[in-house]
């Protein structure tokens, strides 16, 4: 079965809920930013974010902002934890052309990147606030490759895509326990999947894996990815006719292949910062994540 290549036209996200202004630069496929969101300009609260979670979050901080009003927007970003971070100490975001001086009053990340920003005084104590709930298979929704099972990832004759080693180590090690998981159930050589995993094999994300993964997909670059279930979930719900997915036997995962998200305060955390870290703790925000594909941590 022939598969025409596509190109992801992605829905508009923020906290506001605003359509794009009328001075509209983006131009799907050459001219987009899509992990800064808001305006920082008039954002009274800053959130640097992981973004594997980003349309919880960006539901979360719409239901926020209806009860703060006066807050008048969240500007966030949502990028693997190793641009935030930077972001966190340099104060400064940019993406082409764009530079951007602005300081975060709420961090989130998975829990050691916390702890390690907190051992280095740059945030408060984190609290945890949700974490993942398992992995899936991505794969285009005619599915050529015949796309059935997680030993699929094991298959040579496959074109496998997985998150950077290097610039997203924190998603590609869950996902490399998984498939070393299978591959021990399997019985192949699990050293020698490893080397395939880290090799030029295996098409890596460059930069961010929730927004290249399936755009290598759509393009029929790739016909196979391992994202978190949250994140397949989201993709087979904004682009139906482009993405299915098969959810990863539970049984193969152990606490390694789950992420644990934690929130903290930036400096005195800006005139809303306490008020986000209660809400991300509420019970509206706990339904928001599992709506998504996630589940609040065990009490």
């Amino acid at each position: 079965m022939s598969v025409t290549s596509t190109v992801l036209h992605w829905p508009m996200e923020n906290a506001t809920g605003e359509p794009p202004a009328a001075a509209d630069l983006t131009v799907d496929g050459s001219n987009i930013l899509l992990d800064l969101h808001g305006d920082p300009t008039r954002a009274r609260l800053v959130v640097f974010s992981d973004g594997n979670h980003h349309m919880a979050l960006e539901e979360s901080l719409q239901a926020f902002l209806r009860l703060h009003l006066e807050c008048e927007d969240v500007f966030y970003a949502t990028t693997p934890p190793r641009i935030v971070v930077e972001a966190l100490a340099s104060g400064v975001l940019s993406s082409g052309n764009l530079r951007l001086r602005c300081a975060a009053h709420v961090f989130i990340s998975p829990d050691e990147v916390l702890a390690t920003l907190h051992r280095r005084g740059l945030v408060g104590v984190p609290a945890p606030f949700m974490r993942s709930d398992g992995l899936a298979l991505l794969y285009r929704r005619e599915n050529p490759a015949g796309v059935g099972a997680a030993e699929d990832l094991l298959r040579a004759d496959l074109r496998l895509a997985l998150s950077n080693p290097s610039t997203e180590s924190a998603s590609f090690s869950v996902y490399e326990r998984a498939v070393l998981a299978v591959a021990r159930r399997a019985g192949e050589d699990v050293e020698a999947v490893r080397r395939r995993l880290h090799g030029e094999s295996v098409l890596k994300s460059r930069v961010i894996h929730h927004r290249e993964i399936p755009a290598l997909i759509a393009a029929d670059r790739a016909d196979l990815s391992l994202v978190y279930r949250h994140l397949a979930l989201r993709y087979t719900r904004i682009f139906p006719d482009v993405f299915a997915h098969r959810v990863v036997d539970g049984a193969l995962l152990d606490d390694g292949c789950i992420s644990h998200y934690h929130a903290a305060a930036v400096g005195d955390a800006g005139p809303y910062g306490r008020q986000l870290l209660e809400f991300l703790r509420s019970e509206t925000v706990a339904r928001i994540y599992r709506s998504h594909g996630l589940a609040s941590p065990p009490s």
